[in-house]
């Protein structure tokens, strides 16, 4: 993608290119899930793919490619379906993006006592200081990872913010889809 900025690293490519993707589709998307897969293998094992994703330019010697998968269920808990998961010895990693309420760390006190479930998220959504935002997430089957945070108020490719901590368990959630 011609606006995704040069990062330091694939996987960090990666993050941004799934990011400017999803922020192409607009707000209030479902979650989407990616696999991620070696450029350069996917050329020469897979040609007519590559062709078909644009990917017949040979100068580039690395890099990673995300693959969009089925839509993610929405009638199964994200780490349900996540524990569905198995990717064959292709897949080098994998990324999700999605769109939660957040709320900042000073609201933590605020919580009313004993809200789970359905009761807590409606009391998030109504809280004046909520923040809408899409996290993309990716790991890799050897444990890197990274991702991008946007906020919808700040919805601009230049205000995104990215770190390999960002989202930690759902990190953690993506890396267990390697495990045996």
């Amino acid at each position: 993608m011609s606006n995704t900025p040069m990062a330091a690293n694939p996987l960090t490519r990666a993050v941004l290119e799934i990011d400017e993707y999803a922020s192409g589709l607009g707000w209030d998307q479902p979650a989407r899930l990616f696999a991620l897969v070696d450029t350069v293998r996917l050329r020469s094992q897979e040609p007519a793919l590559a062709a078909q994703l644009g990917l017949e330019d040979e100068s580039a010697t690395t890099g990673l490619t995300p693959i969009e998968q089925d839509e993610v269920p929405t009638d199964k808990a994200l780490d349900e379906f996540l524990g569905t998961i198995a990717w064959p010895d292709a897949v080098v990693g994998c990324a999700l993006t999605v769109e939660r309420l957040m709320l900042p760390p000073s609201a933590e006190s605020q919580v009313p006592e004993g809200l789970s479930g359905a009761k807590l998220t409606k009391w998030v959504a109504s809280h004046p200081d909520r923040q809408e935002v899409r996290m993309t997430v990716a790991v890799l089957r050897d444990g890197s990872r990274d991702s991008a945070v946007r906020l919808r108020e700040k919805d601009s490719p230049t205000e995104v913010l990215t770190g390999p901590d960002l989202v930690p368990g759902l990190a953690e959630a993506l890396k267990a889809t390697f495990e045996d």
